[in-house]
């Protein structure tokens, strides 16, 4: 799939079929995430997979959008590293969850970000969930599986937010 038809077609998909994902697909999905742009190259991200089933049947007990997760096969916590971001990881961060949204529909699957920063319940749930040391702030949550419903692309191009050289 091209670039421009991954992000145009990229839709929340929040209904996945049991099948698990392959494991050079999960990789190739990381290292797209891991090729976004980074402020100063600092790179401050960090990227927690889970599989385990009962690590992600935990996660809606403090993230209450997170229920679809039930049922995906994976999920990949995006966290950023307070210490080598110089104030930038949340946009770090953020152009690396996007990159993996985009590499997950371009390889055929379905996914959905879930945001965990700057809520403090999900921030510390998840901490705690995964043990993640106190200079490693998550993110997000991106829910990965075989996509178990379709949805048309989203036209959401609006001409009238392009202004040219002044407001």
């Amino acid at each position: 799939m091209d670039a421009m038809k991954a992000i145009l077609s990229r839709r929340s998909i929040r209904k996945y079929t049991p099948e698990p994902v392959d494991e050079s697909i999960l990789h190739d999905l990381v290292e797209a995430a891991m090729n976004a742009p980074s402020s100063a190259n600092s790179q401050p991200w960090h990227f927690v997979v889970i599989t385990d089933r009962k690590i992600l049947d935990e996660i809606p007990k403090f993230h209450q959008y997170s229920s679809m997760i039930k049922e995906a096969p994976l999920a990949v916590v995006v966290c950023g590293d307070t210490q080598l971001s110089r104030g930038a990881w949340v946009q770090d961060c953020s152009a690396a969850t996007e990159n993996l949204l985009i590499a997950a529909n371009a390889k055929g699957l379905g996914a959905v970000w879930l945001g965990v920063y700057p809520i403090d319940e999900r921030i510390a749930g998840i901490r705690k969930l995964l043990g993640l040391p106190e200079n490693i702030m998550p993110l997000s949550i991106i829910v990965v599986g075989h996509p178990g419903e379709t949805k048309p692309p989203a036209n959401r191009f609006n001409a009238e937010r392009v202004h040219r050289n002044k407001w």
